[in-house]
């Protein structure tokens, strides 16, 4: 809704000038550089005139941050260095590495860091004042059905097509010996990490198969012991020897070493290398051919595509009749484009009721698996409507309903906070017009 982050830039050389004043607070032209160069490098278009868009943003924070000071509205250090932390890892994942990143800002981890901690309170503060603000915009039912009816005809969105699909899959069978090689790789690069002939950094970026960590040697975010699947955490936390390397662990993922890099409170931050033993080619068409029978079954009424869902590998799809479940609707329902790729390409010309052949696809662990998939139900792109498509319709409503109050607050807010504007900034059309003028 609002750009709540000024962000780090590569350039301190801005001569700077007070633009606004809103209260007590001056926004700066540095201010306004900087967010301006945090839009560039996010690859963010800014709708209008960036310095007339960007200190206006500023402005709307200043009021939010003001806002919350009055309402005793804050944040525990220990939140702000977790969000510090997560910072500093997505930039040197845009970057590439640690040493990249304080090349391109020409300042050391620490430095930005601490530049960092104000900037991430604020936005943590402003996110918390939203929330407060809007946290008691409800409807019911029927005042979803009475906005609608009163929605202009561009006001309604579009539903783009989406399906429902059902599926089964199979775990090709990985030989005791692929399983040893991984093994052995992975006790090869602990030796040469613990007797100090190789950096585990250096061998995550030229081995790990977590494409995430890898590029930036392994390492991860800070993390708490429930944010890691079980048999991962229960090794790193145990870890006392930034050092030393782990034992080879076994997960969902594959297998992993992992080295401490140093805890904070009930959180540690940590490399590891993610290696995956190869499916051989036996095994993979043993699995389509198992598969391929599944199918042919079903398709002659031996046995439903849900009574055949028994044998799925996939214990998530399985306990529901093989209905993949869209996790960030909550619902069955996918557009092709949030589907798995392999997925999509095969129900993209499916007709509804079909199975289909079986093919080979990377699941949500990052693993080879084999499947088949049916088509439950395709609903065509189509103008919401609030009996198809309820959550949409609510979802849109709510945004106006929210949109307004933030308007009537910042008006409100612009009557009783003093504003001032250097006259050479002025000459703008703000989208709340008002300010400086109480």
């Amino acid at each position: 809704m609002l750009m709540t982050a000024i962000s780090l830039v590569a350039q301190d050389n801005v001569i700077d000038e007070v633009l606004w004043v809103v209260g007590d607070e001056a926004i700066l032209k540095s201010d306004v550089e900087q967010a301006r160069l945090y839009y560039m490098m996010q690859g963010k278009s800014i709708e209008g005139e960036p310095y007339c868009v960007i200190p206006e943003q500023l402005a709307i924070q200043k009021l939010f941050l003001h806002q919350a000071a009055v309402d005793s509205i804050e944040v525990t250090e220990q939140e702000v260095i977790n969000a510090v932390e997560s910072e500093i890892n997505q930039r040197i994942a845009q970057i590439g590495s640690r040493e990249k990143m304080e090349e391109y800002y020409s300042k050391t981890s620490t430095q930005i860091r601490e530049e960092l901690r104000e900037t991430m309170r604020n936005r943590m503060i402003v996110e918390r004042m939203q929330y407060k603000l809007f946290e008691d915009v409800k409807i019911t039912p029927s005042e979803v059905r009475r906005g609608y009816a009163q929605m202009k005809e561009e006001e309604i969105p579009f539903v783009p097509t989406q399906v429902e699909v059902q599926i089964i899959t199979q775990q090709p069978e990985i030989p005791l010996e692929e399983i040893e090689r991984v093994k052995s790789e992975l006790r090869e690069y602990a030796e040469r990490v613990n007797s100090g002939d190789a950096q585990f950094s250096t061998l995550a970026v030229f081995y790990s198969q977590d494409e995430g960590s890898a590029r930036r040697g392994g390492e991860l975010d800070f993390f708490g012991r429930g944010e890691m699947v079980p048999e991962f955490s229960a090794v790193a936390f145990n870890l006392t020897d930034p050092n030393k390397v782990s034992k080879i662990v076994e997960t969902e993922f594959g297998f992993h070493i992992i080295q401490l890099i140093e805890k904070r409170g009930d959180r540690i931050r940590a490399r590891h290398i993610l290696r995956k033993p190869e499916v051989p080619a036996e095994s993979l068409k043993a699995s389509m051919a198992k598969l391929d029978s599944i199918a042919g079954d079903i398709r002659s009424g031996k046995q439903t595509f849900e009574e055949a869902v028994a044998l799925s590998a996939d214990k998530n799809t399985r306990k529901n009749f093989g209905l993949m479940s869209n996790e960030m609707t909550l619902s069955s329902r996918f557009e092709l484009q949030d589907l798995p790729q392999e997925v999509a390409r095969t129900v993209y010309s499916m007709e509804v009721g079909e199975i289909s052949a079986p093919f080979v696809m990377i699941d949500k662990r990052g693993k080879e698996v084999c499947a088949i998939v049916k088509l439950k139900s395709r609903i065509d792109g189509h103008k919401a409507t609030p009996t198809e498509d309820f959550q949409v319709v609510k979802d849109v409503i709510i945004a106006q309903i929210k949109e307004k109050k933030l308007e009537e607050w910042i008006k409100e807010k612009q009557k009783t906070t003093y504003v001032r504007i250097n006259g050479n900034w002025c000459d703008c059309e703000f989208q709340y017009p008002g300010w400086g003028k109480n």
